[in-house]
């Protein structure tokens, strides 16, 4: 069994996407250990986005991820992490296929509605920035 870290995004959120999402992991067999709705602060935005701090998009990442409420899910299950992956579709929605969220869901690249943790690396240390407090059951 794995845990991994999923982030609805603002655009998500704004969107009303929030359940259509949930309901497409549930359906899948995925549990959810932790679920949050937050508002972003600055300083989290750039630990989570670090691997980016050199890349010139990186302000406008930390930009959009506190431009509003997020959600923030951890999400456990057998292979979960490359099940969200495959579930979430490619970064690019216009590269994403039908059937994935962002290829049924997201409208452009700056606001692809959804993240989720690429590497059980990046889970842990993704898990512990958004769950570290004990809110994970």
């Amino acid at each position: 069994m794995e845990t991994t870290l999923v982030l609805l995004k603002p655009d998500a959120v704004r969107r009303g996407l929030i359940a259509e999402i949930l309901g497409r992991f549930e359906r899948r067999g995925l549990s959810f250990r932790g679920l949050r709705l937050l508002v972003l602060d600055r300083a989290t935005a750039e630990r989570h986005y670090a691997e980016h701090a050199a890349r010139p998009f990186f302000g406008e990442l930390v930009d959009f991820i506190t431009s509003g409420p997020i959600v923030a899910i951890a999400l456990e299950g057998e292979s979960a992490i490359s099940l969200v992956r495959d579930m979430m579709g490619a970064t690019d929605p216009k590269k994403s296929a039908l059937g994935t969220i962002r290829g049924d869901l997201a409208i452009a690249l700056a606001e692809n509605v959804i993240h989720g943790s690429d590497s059980p690396a990046s889970a842990e240390r993704e898990l512990a920035l958004f769950f570290g407090d004990g809110l994970i059951g």
